[in-house]
């Protein structure tokens, strides 16, 4: 199974064959050149990098050491009407999730996160997707390596949501599909994946 880490807006993928018509000059196939170094200077010419190799699950696990681990879950909340629960950040639409605290499980650190930053109490349905996204925190001054355990969850409370603003969290909105769709478009592709995964 493809691995997919995302730096922002760019990727690395991590596959046993390069897609057809790939750039070869962002391609990488000798295990050696497997590094966060290397990877970050092709992103900066390309949108995205893909380490072919027939090992493509021990390529990522040398690729993740250069990182700092970090674990985090959050999901799509649904209302009784169908609507999607999304919140606006960084200029940006998202949803709401959040790292995982010391024995915590990841449906209880969604909840937890999704109450915290939207307002809204909801409970897990079940699990969508796993996604990764790369990154340097300069609060720690480190790479980190976040990978983020997807959700659904239900409520059929009618309440107001309230943005976490001390989390930069600007406003939070129940969205129909459509808004949905049309917000999506300006998300993160680590956003998109996981709205592709509900509506699967």
């Amino acid at each position: 199974m493809k691995t997919i880490v995302y730096f922002a807006d760019k990727s690395v993928s991590f596959a046993a064959d390069a897609p057809a018509g790939f750039p070869d000059e962002a391609v990488v196939r000798d295990f050696a050149e497997i590094t966060r170094d290397k990877i970050l200077k092709i992103l900066e010419t390309r949108n995205s990098v893909c380490v072919a190799t027939p090992q493509p699950d021990a390529a990522f696990a040398r690729f993740a050491a250069d990182f700092a681990q970090v674990e985090a879950a959050g999901g799509i909340v649904v209302d009784g009407a169908g609507r999607w629960l999304m919140m606006h950040r960084n200029g940006r639409w998202d949803l709401p999730k959040g790292h995982i605290e010391e024995g915590e499980s990841c449906e209880v650190c969604a909840a937890r996160e999704i109450a915290e930053e939207t307002g809204i109490r909801a409970e897990v349905v079940r699990p969508l997707c796993a996604t990764w996204h790369a990154y340097w925190f300069p609060k720690t001054a480190r790479w980190e390596l976040k990978r983020t355990h997807w959700y659904e969850l239900r409520t059929d409370a009618c309440d107001s949501p309230t943005p976490q603003t001390e989390e930069g969290i600007e406003r939070v909105e129940w969205c129909t599909p459509a808004q949905a769709d049309e917000y999506l478009q300006t998300a993160f592709p680590t956003v998109r994946a996981v709205a592709r995964s509900m509506r699967e």
